[in-house]
Formats: C-alpha cells, structure tokens, sequence
C-alpha cells in the first residue's frame, strides 16, 4: 500500500514538474508583464463582415 502511494506521489510531481517547465520555459523572469512601458499597444481585431452585408451574384454575369 505504501508503494502505491509512493508511486502516486512521485507521478503527481511529475506532472506538476512538466507543468511548471512548459510553462515558464524561455521567459525572462517567469510570467510575462501585464502591460509594456514604452512599447505600442496591441493590435485591435477588425470588425468581421456580417453575412447580412455580403452581396449576391447578379444574375448573367
């Protein structure tokens, strides 16, 4: 029984240690800032066209 525990253990800290890893992998200091300083301010999604503007074929063409 206690090596079922043991072995459980050991695979809830490795998923935690995978976790952790593929998380923070290749960041400066862990999470990145909230907001840049001096940086430009993110892009804004454009407007999506309805399907309500959207213009049939003319007929004959």
């Amino acid at each position: 029984m206690l090596l079922l525990l043991l072995e459980a253990l050991g695979a809830g800290l490795l998923f935690i240690g995978i976790i952790w890893w593929t998380m923070f992998a290749g960041r400066n200091k862990g999470e990145l800032p909230a907001q840049d300083a001096g940086g430009e301010p993110p892009l804004q999604p454009t407007p999506a066209a309805s399907a309500s503007d959207a213009q049939p074929p003319k007929p004959g063409s």
